[in-house]
C-alpha cells in the first residue's frame, strides 16, 4: 500500500479509502490510485484484513452427506456469494450421524470460523445452545431457540409434482423415496405429505404398494424402487421421486424393463439440479429457488456476522417457494 501511496502521490490513507470504496477521494485522485494498483500488480491482503478485524475469513458449511449433487450445488453457490465478501467456504460431511454433527459443532471445530451454515439430522436445539459463532440452519426440522433457519417448502413442492401428474392423466402414482409421517419433519417425510395431500384433493386413494422408500435418494436408489415395483407387479403409470438424482435412476430403469417416458409412465423429480435438463428425455422436476436460499442464507449470516451476534432473540425463518419446471418426461396435456 505504500508503494502505491508513493506512485500516485497520495497517502497510504487515501490508498485505503479508494480500494475500500469509501467516499473522500476526487475522481482524478481514485483515478491515479487505480492506475497505480494496476501498473503495480496490488493485491489487498485479505487475510491481513480479516486478522485486523478479529476475523478468519472462513465460513462453515456443515452438511449429511456429498455423495449427491444436491450439496455440491448448494456449496458451490454459497462458496461464490461467500468469495463476494472476501470470506471462503470450507465444506464438512457429518454423515447424518449424531456423533459427526456433536464433532462438528464442537468449540475446537467450529473455533476457526466466522460463520457456520448447519443442516442437521439429529441433534436437538440444547445441543446447539452453546455455539459461539454465528449459524444458519438448513434443512427440514425446525429447532425452537434462537436460530436463523431457510428452508424449502417441500410439502408444497411435492403437492405441485403429483398434482401436475394427475392433471396429465395419471393415477397410479409411485412415489420413490416415501417414509412414514411419525411427526418427526424430514425431507422425506414432508414431500410425503405433499403427496399424500394432493391425492387427497383429488380423491384419489394412496395405494401403499407404490410408496417406496429409499436410503439415500441416490441415482442407485431411484433405479432399485422401479425395479422392485417391476418385480413385484405394481403397476403404476407415474412417479413422483423425492430427489432429481434418484429420477436418474428411475429413469434408466424404465429404460431397462421397457417402459417408455412420457408414453407409459410419467416421471417428476425435485431439486433442479442442472443434470436434469441434459437427460433422455429432459427431466421434469420441482425447482425449490436454490439461488433464492443460497442468497438468503448469507445474507443473514453475514448479518449475525457483522453484528458480532451469534446468537438473539431476533431469529429470522425464511421458506422459498417452489416451482414446477416442465420439461419431456411429463406430458403436455392430459391424454383423452
Amino acid at each position: 500500500m505504500s508503494d502505491v501511496a508513493h506512485e500516485a502521490g497520495v497517502s497510504k490513507m487515501t490508498v485505503s479509502n479508494v480500494i475500500n470504496g469509501r467516499p473522500g477521494a476526487s475522481d482524478d485522485t481514485r483515478e491515479r490510485v487505480l492506475a497505480a494498483v494496476e501498473r503495480l500488480g496490488y493485491r489487498v491482503n485479505t487475510t491481513a484484513r480479516h486478522l485486523r478485524a478479529g476475523r478468519t475469513g472462513a465460513i462453515g458449511l456443515l452438511v449429511p452427506h456429498l455423495d449427491g449433487p444436491y450439496y455440491a450445488h448448494l456449496a458451490a453457490r454459497l462458496d461464490t456469494l461467500a468469495r463476494a465478501r472476501g470470506h471462503h467456504v470450507i465444506i464438512e460431511r457429518t454423515g447424518a450421524s449424531r456423533e459427526g454433527e456433536l464433532e462438528a459443532i464442537s468449540p475446537e471445530r467450529v473455533r476457526p470460523y466466522d460463520g457456520l451454515v448447519f443442516s442437521p439430522v439429529q441433534l436437538e436445539t440444547a445441543d446447539l445452545s452453546g455455539i459461539g459463532v454465528p449459524l444458519v440452519l438448513l434443512g427440514e426440522r425446525r429447532l425452537a431457540g434462537p436460530f436463523d433457519h431457510v428452508m424449502m417448502d417441500n410439502v408444497g413442492g411435492a403437492d405441485l409434482a403429483t398434482t401436475h401428474l394427475i392433471e396429465r392423466g395419471s393415477r397410479r402414482l409411485a412415489l420413490v423415496g416415501g417414509r412414514p409421517d411419525k411427526g418427526v419433519d424430514s425431507m422425506a417425510t414432508l414431500r410425503t405429505r405433499g403427496y399424500r395431500q394432493a391425492h387427497s384433493r383429488a380423491g384419489l386413494p394412496v395405494d401403499e404398494q407404490r410408496v417406496v422408500d429409499a436410503d439415500s435418494f441416490t441415482t442407485k436408489d431411484g433405479y432399485e424402487a422401479v425395479m422392485r415395483l417391476h418385480r413385484e407387479q405394481v403397476p403404476f403409470d407415474g412417479v413422483v421421486v423425492l430427489t432429481d438424482a434418484a429420477a436418474m435412476g428411475v429413469l434408466r430403469a424404465l429404460a431397462d424393463i421397457g417402459r417408455r417416458v412420457p408414453d407409459d409412465v410419467q416421471v417428476v423429480g425435485f431439486d433442479n439440479d442442472v443434470e436434469g435438463e441434459y437427460l433422455v428425455p429432459r427431466l421434469t422436476t420441482i425447482d425449490p429457488d436454490n439461488d433464492s436460499m443460497a442468497a438468503r442464507i448469507m445474507e443473514l449470516l453475514f448479518r449475525r456476522v457483522e453484528a458480532r451476534a451469534p446468537l438473539t432473540g431476533d431469529a429470522v425463518e425464511v421458506v422459498t417457494s417452489a416451482r414446477l419446471v416442465v420439461r419431456e418426461s411429463t406430458r403436455p396435456r392430459a391424454l383423452a
